[in-house]
């Protein structure tokens, strides 16, 4: 037992390296001691709700397993919520005086064991205080959110893993004075966490909150629509024919001023019909996902959340499912864009994190929508991301060196292949077969990767702290 709880107390966490913050130029994450965090995030809008305590921590076990270092849940998906042991959020007054009753395990008791258990895999929890449509229909006004936020805040302000999320899927000018009472209530009281917002799908956090002192970093939510399918929006946010388009969401979020780091929290999710509220149209798939997640992170995000369509909503037999959910959560855990998010992660992590840029100038001849090529770079090192498997022209001279070292990456598993040494300014590639890449190119005098390197690092594994596993 004592060298038991010796190696609880030495083993390691994420906020072990201070609390995060923003970084010096405005566009990633790091903690307090400089190491860089790349937000890897997963969807779990209903854990609250829906899990006990047993499925919480297969879950969430499963989530660090797979490389996920922040998971987002809806705190509360009505008024009341209700979890999956019959126990209230709270009253329809936000009256929480005697919301914790002795010998009840209640509604929040679950809340922060799924904090502390989230905790125990270092792991994040963004905490959505309450979906957008609830404050739409009137069931919190500013008062109300004052309490809310007031009870949320000192339950939490001293837990090491969250990250607060206002809004839930809305616009940020329907009852703007709501989101504003919640979020400076909040950081009135909790100045040690991050806060964001989470838009409607095809907005930006920017458009309404870009000079929110409350906001610390920018969302956006890319949607679940394909190329054409404007579905009759009367007042569309974006240009038709770019519903596909995440990259672009970057560009437009960092017209406004100041510049914050921003990450798409809502692309399509694995296994959800195209468009959402037609069962009859084709589902996005593990290629959808990763094409998502790398263009959006290739054009400058500072993290990527994936999402899917049963895990997300916890759908198992005997639920009615939302967006003709079939599978039960739980099998959803094998998908393959699930589990290959991870390669992402560790590609960002493995080179000079904080002088990443996006540029588009490395790629000559450049397509649109599925053939377009995206672009990015540190100073000695460049990574075009290919959907199509097409042939690519690239321009080296963008890095230093005046020989570069050339790898294939292939997103389904970090494998890499040595294309080996390339001396001239301009690459002209085409890959092998038509599954997506990226092309890797180094100075040669670096040593990033190693020529006889077969696959990216994997993260080393924590340390089991908890006595129960």
């Amino acid at each position: 037992m004592l060298a038991l709880l010796a190696l609880t107390a030495s083993a390691a966490t994420p906020w072990d390296n201070g609390r995060l913050k923003i970084s010096e130029n405005g566009r990633f994450f790091q903690f307090e001691n400089g190491k860089p965090f790349f937000w890897l995030g997963e969807t779990a809008w209903l854990m609250p709700e829906r899990l006990n305590r047993d499925e919480v921590n297969f879950y969430l076990k499963r989530c660090a397993e797979a490389g996920y270092n922040m998971v987002q849940v809806q705190v509360l998906n009505d008024v009341p919520s209700m979890n999956v042991y019959g126990q209230a959020s709270g009253t329809p007054d936000w009256d929480f005086s005697n919301i914790d009753r002795k010998g009840v395990y209640g509604y929040w008791d679950h809340m922060d064991y799924i904090i502390e258990t989230a905790g125990r895999q270092g792991i994040y929890i963004g905490m959505v205080c309450i979906w957008g449509g609830l404050v739409k229909s009137g069931k919190m006004n500013a008062e109300q959110a004052k309490r809310y936020g007031r009870f949320l805040a000192e339950r939490y302000k001293d837990r090491p893993n969250i990250i607060w999320m206002i809004g839930g899927d809305i616009q940020g000018d329907i009852r703007p004075e709501v989101w504003e009472a919640l979020a400076t209530t909040i950081k009135g009281i909790d100045r040690n966490h991050l806060m964001t917002y989470h838009p409607r799908g095809r907005y930006t956090s920017a458009k309404w909150w870009s000079k929110a002192s409350w906001l610390d970093f920018h969302m956006f939510q890319s949607g679940h629509r394909r190329y054409g399918q404007r579905m009759g929006n009367k007042d569309y946010p974006i240009p038709d024919n770019t519903e596909e388009d995440s990259w672009m969401y970057v560009d437009s979020t960092w017209a406004y001023r100041p510049i914050k780091p921003v990450l798409d929290d809502e692309p399509s999710y694995e296994d959800i019909p195209q468009g959402l509220h037609d069962a009859n149209e084709p589902r996005w798939q593990a290629a959808d996902v990763r094409r998502y997640a790398y263009w959006s992170v290739f054009a400058g995000s500072c993290g990527h959340t994936y999402g899917n369509n049963s895990i997300m909503q916890f759908y198992r037999p005997g639920y009615e499912p939302s967006y003709f959910a079939s599978r039960p959560w739980y099998e959803a855990l094998g998908d393959e864009g699930f589990n290959q998010m991870k390669y992402l992660k560790q590609l960002m992590l493995s080179f000079p994190y904080f002088e990443r840029v996006p540029d588009q100038s490395i790629v000559k001849d450049n397509g649109t929508q599925y053939e377009r090529l995206i672009a990015t770079r540190g100073t000695d090192y460049l990574l075009v991301y290919n959907y199509t498997g097409r042939e690519m022209r690239l321009d080296l001279s963008k890095i230093s060196g005046t020989k570069k070292l050339v790898w294939w990456m292939n997103p389904q598993n970090g494998a890499l292949t040595f294309l080996g040494e390339h001396p001239s300014k301009t690459l002209t590639f085409r890959p092998h077969g038509t599954a997506d890449g990226v092309l890797i190119a180094i100075d040669a005098s670096k040593d990033y990767l190693k020529k006889e390197q077969r696959a990216l690092a994997a993260e080393k594994k924590k340390e089991k702290t908890d006595r129960n596993e």
